[in-house]
C-alpha cells in the first residue's frame, strides 16, 4: 500500500550483499518510509522480503524507477519499460547513466534524473519535491 505523500520506488539491481549500493539504496528508502520494491532476476528474497524478477511483476506501478545497475542494463530496461510507462520518473544512480539513456529520455520526452544519488536527495527533502527540482 502506498504511504501518504510518499513515492513508490522500484530499485533495479537490489543486492543481497549489504556492502553494495543496490542493497544500501533499497534499505535506506525503506527505512525512510517509502514503499520500495526490489528488482533483481537473480534473487527471490532479501532480508525476508520478496524480490521481483522484473518491473512487470510488481504489485503496483512505481512512481520512481531507480537504476543501480551497469549502464547497458539500465538502457535496455528503460527502452522496454518506458514505451508503456511514460509517467514514471527514471532515476539513474551515478554510474548507471549513459549517453544512450540520456538520448532515449530526450527522444521519448521522459522524466529522468541523472547524476544525483537518491539516498542523498531523500535526506534533504521528500523525493516528490526533489524530483521536481532535479528532473532532466
Amino acid at each position: 500500500m502506498k504511504s501518504k505523500n510518499k513515492e513508490v520506488v522500484a530499485v533495479i539491481g537490489v543486492s543481497r550483499n549489504p556492502e553494495k549500493y543496490g542493497y544500501k539504496v533499497w534499505k535506506d528508502l525503506k527505512q525512510k518510509g517509502y514503499e520500495v520494491y526490489g528488482v533483481n532476476p537473480n534473487a527471490d528474497e532479501i532480508d525476508g522480503e520478496k524480490i521481483y524478477c522484473c518491473l512487470e511483476e510488481l504489485p503496483s506501478k512505481p512512481d520512481i524507477v531507480d537504476f543501480v545497475v551497469p549502464p547497458q542494463i539500465a538502457y535496455e530496461i528503460l527502452k522496454k519499460y518506458s514505451t508503456k510507462h511514460r509517467d514514471v520518473v527514471f532515476w539513474f544512480q551515478p554510474g548507471s547513466e549513459s549517453e544512450e539513456s540520456m538520448n532515449l529520455c530526450k527522444e521519448r520526452n521522459l522524466k529522468c534524473v541523472f547524476n544525483f544519488c537518491i539516498m542523498q536527495e531523500s535526506n534533504k527533502e521528500d523525493l516528490k519535491k526533489a524530483v521536481t527540482k532535479l528532473i532532466f
